[in-house]
């Protein structure tokens, strides 16, 4: 493990060598706690997939009013991902992590016990603010984790659990909403988020912080083409995936007509392509980021498109959401290096303006998906995911070959 005085707002560049040797017991605790948080997260914000239906009817609201749990979530965060370094300040990052986490601990039960929506909403703009702080500080955290030549295998245990959290929250969640209502089901992301909480203050070292952070090098970025481009993907086609992705369950309910346990094994099949999804996009980006984005965009397109088209057959919608999952699991890998071969000089800046565009993009697709389900029906939501995905299309392909 690095020296734990490593000052933590540094570049991932300038933190200090080490050799590439084993890791000791402490620092695989010490990264299996961050994937552990990683995992109770976004378990958390991925569960409304598979619980809208029944959260709606509780509450007496539409389905759409319903998916703006998801808005909260993302607004707020996106809030949150630009200004969270600059109000932690010097605060020694782990006191951070471990609060964050507590956070998300007391925002999951007020969501699980809420009987007005109005506090539904709290809880998961709370769930927000702890989701945006926790990846605004990931990177650098593990970074002093395992030194700065291991990085990237640190990230990818991180990362991993959101790829067990795609996979296994929206499913899981609607089998367990169906069996002990979804109050059930959100309260046990608390349960998930408390593990995570406990491995944190017992595994991660004290990570005290000398300095602040500015917003100027930040904002100074946005005035790059290739910046404004790389954004402009992010939010045209997460707008498109989340307007229609959040609204898939009443899809699959209204038009290919599956039940409880049918959807749940169509979300968890989209769970898994997701899996496969991030994989391919990580060789695809490296050989060719432009083709990357072409080809995430475009499969994510087909898939919505065809769904409108023939999603009333149980066989088609199953491959169909499978594809969709696969483009979707793309999409974290090949987005963010889109955006930030633009910026190799300010890695960490252009991370905070990813995480702002994500987050923004969640918010107008949960809100205009929202709009569009209520008015024009299941297959309005997924009819908008297919024209900016294929905006996004036309978008990769203006962008300069690499």
């Amino acid at each position: 493990m690095t020296d734990t005085t490593l000052q933590l707002d540094e570049p991932i560049g300038d933190c200090e060598a080490v050799e590439d040797t084993a890791w000791t017991a402490a620092t695989w605790l010490a990264v299996l706690s961050m994937a552990a948080t990683s995992f109770a997260l976004v378990s958390a914000e991925f569960l409304p997939a598979g619980l809208l239906t029944p959260m709606a009817r509780d509450l007496g609201i539409s389905e759409g009013t319903a998916g703006q749990v998801v808005t909260a979530t993302a607004s707020v965060g996106a809030v949150t991902a630009l200004f969270s370094n600059v109000l932690i300040g010097k605060i020694n990052r782990k006191t951070v992590l471990v609060a964050l986490t507590a956070l998300a601990v007391g925002s999951n039960i007020l969501a699980a016990t809420a009987g007005e929506f109005w506090l539904l909403l709290v809880g998961r703009a709370g769930l927000g603010i702890a989701l945006s702080g926790f990846w605004a500080l990931s990177v650098a955290v593990v970074a002093r984790l395992v030194g700065a030549n291991a990085t990237g295998r640190g990230m990818a245990i991180v990362t991993l659990g959101v790829s067990l959290a795609t996979i296994a929250a929206p499913s899981m969640g609607a089998l367990i909403s169906d069996w002990l209502g979804w109050r059930t089901a959100m309260a046990m992301t608390a349960g998930l988020a408390v593990i995570a909480m406990l491995m944190q203050a017992v595994s991660l070292p004290t990570l005290p912080a000398s300095t602040s952070n500015s917003l100027a090098d930040v904002f100074k970025l946005t005035r790059r083409r290739g910046i404004q481009l790389g954004m402009l993907a992010i939010l045209l086609l997460m707008t498109g995936h989340f307007a229609g992705s959040i609204y898939v369950r009443p899809f699959l309910e209204q038009v290919t007509l599956l039940d409880t346990q049918s959807i749940a094994l169509a979300l968890l099949g989209f769970g898994i392509a997701s899996v496969l999804g991030n994989v391919a996009g990580g060789k695809m980006a490296d050989a060719s980021v432009r083709m990357a984005l072409t080809v995430t965009a475009a499969l994510m397109a087909f898939a919505a498109l065809i769904l409108v088209i023939g999603g009333a057959y149980a066989a088609i919608a199953f491959t169909l959401v499978a594809l969709w999952g696969f483009a979707f699991g793309m999409a974290p890998v090949v987005l963010p290096t889109n955006l930030s071969r633009s910026a190799p000089d300010a890695l960490e800046a252009t991370g905070s303006l990813m995480v702002v565009s994500f987050q923004v993009a969640i918010s107008i697709g949960a809100v205009v998906g929202g709009y569009v389900v209520d008015n024009y029906g299941a297959a309005g939501p997924l009819t908008l995911t297919a024209i900016l995905a294929a905006s996004t299309v036309a978008l990769a392909l203006l962008q300069p070959r690499n």
